[in-house]
């Protein structure tokens, strides 16, 4: 059984049933569900997974203060924390989790400050710039068991709706470093008899990559050890997936020709995107002129002023 197929049901047997009866006045303004750190959020949860951090639980969201007050919240969290420990022959974790309680009952603004460093309410520009995709995606990924009010999902979806600026100069950033690593740097590094450097070229080109693809996609790219499991979820994400893989698994082979071949392949992919979503004036293969034809369609002066890498 998947994490969220364990956490739904567990909701829907001992977690509802207790909200009805204990905190009925409070139903339609919490918000239910599973979301956060964990394979089991994103739906790669196997049998690995269950060695830790693997047990039935939801999360509980409660607005700010003014509407559900600290007595009540504990008598919430110690509600939560009486539900059976044992649930469909999985047990409850009798200590924490690693990174922290990933279950439970937290305050909406509590949680997002832990997950992302602010309040999504009050988020600004420079939040945008600076906050790590990976944190984003945990922000928003697993799902949704019931939020009537919908206060957490109209987080989820402001978080999951980048500003065009921000969108833009991470965009230039990634493929700045595209061209520097995978155009440019893979083939020299080979040719200098430097194959460790050769090597980390590859890794420094397929980290951006995939987050151009992610990006490009409407999608965040997440912590690097479910990157390319996510990757394969985008449209025909299992063909760049195989050519990132290829690039990091396979030997060099001589001048790297086959990888060299591999890497045009998925700047074109990048490239196509880019025009089909008109966020490039360029018409060529460099991804040094794209990435400056992305960032001079930034609005903001001063976002478009900052070096090509600032966010990334």
């Amino acid at each position: 059984m998947k994490g969220l197929e364990l956490a739904r049901a567990y909701y829907a047997e001992c977690g509802a049933p207790m909200i009805h009866a204990q905190f009925p006045e409070y139903e339609e303004i919490l918000g239910i569900g599973l979301t956060g750190s964990g394979s089991e959020c994103w739906g790669f949860d196997d049998e690995i997974s269950r060695d830790h951090d693997f047990e039935p639980g939801f999360c509980i969201f409660l607005p700010g203060e003014d509407v559900v007050d600290r007595r009540t919240a504990f008598q919430m969290e110690r509600a939560y924390a009486k539900l059976p420990a044992e649930f469909m022959g999985f047990h409850r974790q009798t200590i924490a989790p690693a990174g922290g309680a990933r279950h439970g009952v937290f305050r909406l603004e509590e949680w997002f400050r832990g997950k992302l460093g602010f309040d999504p309410d009050v988020m600004t520009m420079e939040d945008w710039l600076r906050v790590p995709e990976y944190a984003l995606a945990e922000a928003v990924n697993g799902e949704v068991f019931r939020d009537d009010a919908e206060l957490w999902t109209d987080l989820r979806r402001k978080l999951g709706a980048m500003p065009e600026d921000a969108l833009r100069k991470r965009l230039a950033g990634h493929l700045t470093q595209m061209g520097r690593s995978g155009q440019y740097n893979y083939a020299r590094c080979l040719a200098h008899g430097e194959t460790g450097a050769a090597r980390l070229a590859l890794t420094e080109f397929t980290e951006h990559c995939m987050s151009a693809l992610f990006l490009l996609n409407g999608r965040y790219k997440p912590y690097y050890k479910w990157s390319f499991r996510a990757l394969r979820t985008l449209p025909d994400g299992d063909v760049p997936a195989e050519d990132l893989t290829y690039l990091l698994t396979a030997e060099d082979g001589g001048d790297g020709e086959e990888k060299l071949l591999r890497i045009d392949t998925l700047v074109s992919r990048v490239i196509d995107l880019l025009q089909a979503r008109e966020l490039t004036a360029a018409v060529c293969m460099d991804l040094g002129k794209h990435a400056e034809s992305v960032n001079d369609g930034i609005r903001d002066g001063g976002i478009r002023n900052l070096n090509l890498l600032a966010c990334v």
